[in-house]
C-alpha cells in the first residue's frame, strides 16, 4: 500500500507526467482500434464491424481530441510558467483534467462498440476535462506579469476554439461535426505546434549549434495561425481549389525556417535533429497542399488525395510531438538531454509512417496495394510508440525529479 502511494504522488506530481503517460497509452490504443476498422473494411480479414458512428469520424476524432491533446496540456501546462516566470500550473486544474480526460477516452472505445449514449457521455467529460486544463493554463497566463505572451496567446485562444469545437462531436450533427474535424487541423493542431515549434526550435538550437544566430519572425507568427484559419474556411465551404492562396505562402514561410533554423547542423545533436526534422514536414505538407490546390483550380481533380494531410499531422505534428516529448521527459526526471541509439532509431523509424501514408494516396495504385500501404503504417507507428512508452512510461511514476 506505501509503494502504491508513493508511485501515486511520482506519478501525480506534475502535469506532464500524467499527461504523456495518457497520450502514450492512446498512440497505441487508438491505432489498433483503427487496425482492427481497416482490416475488416480493406483488408478483407473479417467482414467491415458496425460502429455507432461512422469510423472515419471517429478516427477523427480519436487523432485530434484524444491523441494529440494529452501531450499538448502535458507540454503546455510544463512551459506556461517557464514561457512567463508564472506560477506552476495547480494539481487541482492538472489532475481533475487529467482524470476527466482519460475516462472520456476509455468511455469513447465502449460507447463506439455499444452506445451511442455511452459516446456522448465520453464528450461531455472531454469538454469537462478540456475546461479544467483550459482554465489551468489560463489562470497562469492571466496572473503571470511577462510581457512577451505572445506564444501562450495564441496556443490559450486555439485551445478557448478548441473546446467549442468538441461541441460539433456532442451535437452528432453532419455539418458540426464537419467544423469539428476541419477546425481541429487548421484552427487547433497547426496554430498549437507552429506557435510551439517557433518558440522552442530556435531556442533548443542556440543551446546546441555553434555561433547560431536565433530567426524568430514575428509577423510569422502572425501569418501561419491566421492563414490556417483561411485555409480552415475555404474548405468548409468548398473551395479547395483555392486554398493556394494561403498555402504556397505558408509553404514558403515554413521551407524559410527550416533552413535558418539550421536543419542540417542539428541533425548532429538527435535529441535537437529529432525536432528539426519534424518541423521539416511542414514546408513539405504545405507545398503537398499548394500542388494539390492548384491541380484542382487548373484541371479539376484531385490527385493527392489525403497525402499533403498526413504529410501534415504524421509527419509534422507527431514527430515533433515525439521529440518534444521525449525531450520533456528526459529533462523533468533529471537525465541527460540526450537521445541515445534507441530513441534517435524509433523517430527515423517513425518517418517511414509519414512516407508510407503519402505514398498509398497517390494516384494509380490498386486498391489491394493501397489496402496494405494503410496496414503497414499503421502497423509501424504501433511498432514505433510500443516501443517509445515502453522505454519512457516508467519514468512517468518511479521518479520523483522535476
Amino acid at each position: 500500500m506505501i509503494n502504491l502511494v508513493k508511485t501515486w504522488h511520482a506519478f501525480t506530481s506534475a502535469p506532464h507526467r500524467v499527461f504523456f503517460f495518457w497520450g502514450g497509452v492512446q498512440s497505441l490504443l487508438t491505432l489498433v482500434w483503427w487496425m482492427a476498422d481497416l482490416a475488416g473494411r480493406f483488408g478483407e480479414l473479417y467482414p467491415p464491424i458496425s460502429w455507432t458512428i461512422a469510423p472515419t469520424d471517429a478516427h477523427a476524432f480519436l487523432m485530434i481530441y484524444s491523441f494529440f491533446p494529452f501531450f499538448i496540456f502535458g507540454f503546455l501546462m510544463t512551459t506556461f510558467p517557464r514561457w512567463m516566470n508564472g506560477e506552476e500550473v495547480a494539481r487541482k486544474s492538472y489532475l481533475p483534467a487529467f482524470l476527466l480526460l482519460a475516462t472520456g477516452s476509455v468511455l469513447f472505445y465502449i460507447g463506439l462498440i455499444f452506445s451511442l449514449i455511452i459516446l456522448k457521455m465520453a464528450y461531455v467529460l472531454f469538454m469537462g476535462g478540456w475546461g479544467f486544463g483550459l482554465y489551468g493554463l489560463l489562470r497562469v497566463y492571466f496572473r503571470a506579469k511577462h510581457p512577451d505572451k505572445r506564444h501562450a496567446a495564441i496556443t490559450g485562444v486555439v485551445l478557448g476554439l478548441g473546446w467549442l469545437l468538441l461541441a460539433g462531436f456532442v451535437s452528432n450533427e453532419v455539418h458540426f461535426i464537419a467544423i469539428a474535424k476541419v477546425g481541429g487541423i487548421w484552427l487547433i493542431l497547426l496554430p498549437v505546434f507552429f506557435a510551439v515549434s517557433h518558440r522552442m526550435i530556435p531556442f533548443f538550437s542556440a543551446n546546441a549549434i555553434p555561433n547560431y544566430v536565433i530567426v524568430r519572425p514575428n509577423w510569422v507568427l502572425a501569418l501561419i495561425p491566421s492563414f490556417a484559419l483561411i485555409h480552415g474556411i475555404f474548405d468548409l465551404t468548398g473551395l479547395q481549389a483555392w486554398t493556394w492562396l494561403v498555402d504556397l505562402p505558408m509553404a514558403v514561410c515554413a521551407i524559410y525556417l527550416t533552413r535558418v533554423w539550421r536543419l542540417r547542423d542539428s541533425l548532429k545533436v538527435p535529441i535537437l535533429g529529432m525536432l528539426h526534422i519534424g518541423f521539416a514536414w511542414l514546408g513539405i505538407a504545405l507545398t503537398l497542399y499548394t500542388l494539390q490546390s492548384l491541380t484542382l483550380l487548373f484541371t479539376g481533380q484531385v490527385i493527392l488525395a489525403k497525402a499533403p494531410l498526413h504529410a501534415l499531422v504524421i509527419g509534422y505534428f507527431t514527430s515533433v510531438l515525439i521529440a518534444m516529448a521525449t525531450r520533456v521527459t528526459l529533462g523533468h526526471s533529471g537525465r541527460m538531454m540526450k537521445a541515445d541509439r534507441l530513441t534517435w532509431g524509433i523517430f527515423l523509424a517513425f518517418q517511414t509512417v509519414a512516407m508510407l501514408r503519402i505514398v498509398s494516396e497517390l494516384p494509380g495504385l490498386d486498391l489491394v496495394v493501397r489496402s496494405h500501404l494503410y496496414l503497414c503504417a499503421a502497423a509501424v507507428w504501433l511498432l514505433c510508440f510500443g516501443v517509445w512508452v515502453r522505454k519512457y512510461a516508467p519514468i512517468y511514476w518511479q521518479d520523483v525529479t522535476n
